[in-house]
């Protein structure tokens, strides 16, 4: 099947019919217009693996690290080059266009790049040293923006872009991550009209029933990919298409809306990379993957909850049911791991996964750690927590008993396990550098998210970065060395095998193996503040190989019964 093709099925399948085949066929090669595509490629095949085990991803906001004398961009790619280098090889620049509020998550205008970060020269220039991953911020856009404003007036573009629910819809099911009102009321040219606001009055939904909407969003593309953005994050994809009576999350049509884009963007860049960021539950999640032809990745959005409670509780019990639950990434593609991000700990994707009970003593623990809370809004139900915002370094600065001295050991065992896993591993610049809550920022802005949203001085963190002592520098140098061990390793490809051990609550363990057979790692780990004792007989290692720790060097054999693995203590027992 040609591209053609493959996008008339794919507009035959949102739109029901809805499109004579006359217009279907303009609409599609209106798409391949703006996408500047030829109808008869071949897509890709759906089973090639994009990834290897040299793939570490970063996450940051452009103006994180700033300096009087440069562009926060350019100031972020020096840096990078300077102090990080090929330790990572993808940069999640977030939301760089201008924009009005939550961060750069209302989009004032996609076809800029906001003045106070640079130019599209700068991300080109990212570009080169590194895959670039960039936000496609697709649900909505600001109330600010020119195409709103165009709907305020009844011109186009924009008149018919904006979601405007009929009278009668039924909204008592709708599923949102936010207790803001759902609909507002707008004056416009015609009158009064009601819009759609998932997450807030400042963000207004598009209508993707509009297939308009749809074309837009290919140009947008076209111009992230002219400027070497190749890792495409569908921001708050689940919410896309709203049926009355429905959730309106998560619904068939978004599911067709993320295989049409990827069908696009896969074709016109062959090494072109789909995430979806679908901060729902585990199950709900999964289903992103699709038939390996939606996201080439999901991020494991159920992983950085359950190894925090994990580290805070010193038992494995949940994160290792889950971790037997969770499916292997088929071919071509792979789970995105991360503990952080500029968002906060989700508790959505733990439910079903973590007790009532479990939930409520995390959220204590980390509010008694300094995090805040922030609620959603379920049908008619009252507000629950939807997550916690809080710096992950001081979210592992102690257990459930209380802040102790293990803070450090803690944080970077969690970052070995996640390193360990299947899947590409995603760092948040903070959690690299070992920042902490930023109450001040919290209090200047008013907003939760602000606390793990930090913007460092060049000069005070290059002061915190040479200096030996500073929990900064030993945080950078303690993971810098773990990420380069796992890159040298086989085992630790993201699709390579993975199978989870059964080695007690305090121990949480796994069994990697390389595609071809050749290499084996034991990642076991010691989730609690006291030493245990690990069987050897336990992991089955074969006898006529060489076994040593990848991280301390200590050698294993036959002879050896056990080993006491100190508080929060991490090994790669590997046969190569």
């Amino acid at each position: 099947m040609n591209l053609s093709q493959r996008v008339d099925a794919h507009l035959t399948t949102l739109f029901n019919d809805g499109l004579s085949p006359d217009i279907l066929v303009q609409w599609r090669d209106r798409l391949l217009k703006a996408m500047r595509l030829s109808g008869q490629q071949i897509p890709p095949a759906a089973s090639r693996n994009l990834w290897d085990e040299s793939d570490i991803a970063l996450i940051t906001y452009g103006d994180s690290i700033q300096s009087s004398e440069q562009k926060p961009l350019q100031v972020l790619h020096n840096f990078l080059n300077q102090r990080i280098g090929s330790t990572i090889s993808w940069v999640h620049i977030l939301p760089f266009h201008p924009w009005t509020s939550d961060d750069g998550f209302a989009v004032l205008d996609y076809s800029s790049v906001n003045e106070s970060l640079g130019g599209w020269s700068d991300l080109t220039r990212i570009a080169v040293d590194y895959r670039m991953m960039a936000d496609l911020v697709l649900n909505h856009c600001s109330s600010r923006s020119v195409w709103f404003e165009n709907f305020r007036r009844g011109i186009h573009p924009g008149a018919d872009y904006f979601y405007v629910p009929p009278e009668d819809f039924d909204v008592s099911q709708v599923v949102r991550p936010r207790t803001s009102a759902l609909l507002e009321t707008v004056q416009t040219d015609a009158g009064s009209r009601t819009v759609w606001c998932t997450f807030s009055a400042d963000q207004v939904d598009f209508d993707f029933q509009n297939p308009a909407v749809i074309e837009e969003f290919s140009g947008i593309i076209r111009q992230l990919l002219d400027a070497g953005v190749r890792i495409f994050r569908l921001d708050a994809v689940a919410f896309l298409w709203k049926i009355s009576g429905s959730s309106c999350i998560n619904l068939p049509q978004t599911h067709e809306v993320v295989r049409l884009f990827r069908t696009l963007i896969e074709c016109a860049q062959s090494d072109a990379i789909v995430i979806t960021e679908t901060n729902v539950p585990n199950t709900e999640n999964l289903s992103y993957f699709g038939n390996s032809d939606e996201a080439h990745a999901i991020y494991n959005f159920s992983l950085p909850p359950l190894l925090i409670h994990s580290l805070l509780t010193g038992s494995s019990q949940h994160l290792r049911a889950w971790m037997m639950s969770m499916p292997p990434a088929a071919a071509g593609t792979t789970y995105f791991n991360f503990i952080a991000s500029h968002d906060g700990i989700g508790l959505r994707p733990v439910e079903g996964l973590l007790s009532e009970s479990d939930l409520e003593q995390l959220v204590t623990t980390l509010e008694s750690f300094g995090g805040l809370i922030s609620r959603r809004q379920s049908g008619e139900e009252e507000s629950r927590a939807y997550e916690v915002n809080i710096a992950l370094f001081d979210a592992l600065s102690g257990t459930v008993k209380g802040t102790d001295e293990l803070g450090l050991e803690r944080f970077i065992c969690a970052h070995a396990i996640m390193l360990g896993l299947e899947g590409v591993p995603a760092f948040y610049l903070h959690s690299l550098l070992g920042t902490q809550n930023d109450v001040e920022r919290v209090r200047h802005t008013g907003h939760n998210r602000a606390i793990n949203r930090h913007q460092w001085q060049l000069s005070d963190l290059a002061a915190a970065l040479d200096n030996p002592r500073s929990s900064h520098h030993r945080v950078l140098a303690a993971l810098q060395k773990l990420i380069e061990l796992r890159k040298q390793q086989l085992a630790f490809h993201p699709n390579a095998t993975q199978f989870t051990l059964n080695l007690g609550d305090p121990l949480f363990g796994f069994w990697r193996q390389s595609t071809d057979r050749r290499q084996s790692i034991f990642c076991v780990y010691n989730v609690s503040d006291q030493p245990q004792m690990l069987s050897i007989q336990s992991l089955n290692l074969i006898a006529t190989q060489d076994w040593y720790d990848l991280v301390s060097g200590q050698k294993f054999d036959d002879s050896m019964s056990q080993t006491c693995l100190a508080p929060y203590q991490s090994v790669w027992i590997s046969n190569r």
